[in-house]
């Protein structure tokens, strides 16, 4: 069978600016199976400072098959075969997703946005792929937002977690009902990535696999201090 070629750049990404003076950059990733525009409608929730000048990127995963989705395409990230701890994990894919978030946050960074200004993050997959990516970036970051999620691959996490981002602010959010990604996996990732990095917080809330208005004004909050 021939192997699906996977194309980053097919659709692109939506961009939310709320000032014509940008001074800080969000990117935002979405979770299996949405795309960009699934989390674009949050930016007026956050209850950030219009004049603060962020600019928002919702990226679009590629399609592919997803293993635990009885190989059905659809905008992923990365190949899941499962969500236990005895499920083979999609190293190659995360990999090539890494390097694609690598390339979004450099462009941040060479159109005049320091490192340090730059927030990466997201829900779900997404949320675990911005830990994946994030920790690893070369230059420190503003923030990691792991909402809903898990730490891929957590083991490798002390051989490659880059000394730029040891220190990073991390916000882990997790529903206490989720029935997809069980709050005991998104705790274990907070306390994994905990030992190597202080900054990270986690906080739980009454839902299921989604986000509500208590946590996304946690999220606002958080990005402030982030960002001054």
């Amino acid at each position: 069978m021939t192997e699906m070629t996977i194309h980053y750049d097919d659709v692109e990404p939506i961009v939310i600016e709320t000032d014509e003076s940008t001074t800080a950059s969000v990117i935002w990733l979405h979770g299996l199976g949405a795309d960009g525009n699934d989390f674009a409608g949050i930016v007026s929730e956050l209850g950030m400072p219009a004049d603060l000048g962020l600019r928002y990127t919702f990226p679009h995963a590629p399609m592919r098959p997803v293993t635990l989705n009885m190989g059905h395409v659809m905008r992923a990230w990365y190949d899941i075969a499962g969500l236990d701890e005895s499920s083979p994990e999609d190293r190659a894919g995360l990999i090539r997703s890494r390097q694609y978030i690598d390339k979004l946050i450099q462009g941040e960074i060479d159109r005049g946005i320091p490192s340090q200004r730059i927030i990466v993050g997201g829900f779900s997959q997404g949320g675990a792929l911005g830990l994946y990516a994030g920790l690893r970036f070369e230059q420190p970051l503003a923030g990691i937002l792991a909402l809903s999620c898990y730490l891929p691959l957590p083991f490798e996490l002390s051989m490659q977690i880059s000394d730029a981002n040891r220190n990073t602010p991390v916000f882990f959010a997790h529903g206490r009902q989720d029935p997809v990604v069980g709050l005991s996996m998104g705790s274990q990732s907070y306390k994994r990535v905990r030992e190597f990095d202080t900054a990270a917080v986690f906080h739980e809330y009454p839902m299921g696999h989604n986000v509500i208005g208590e946590e996304i004004r946690d999220i606002g909050v958080w990005m402030r201090e982030c960002l001054g």
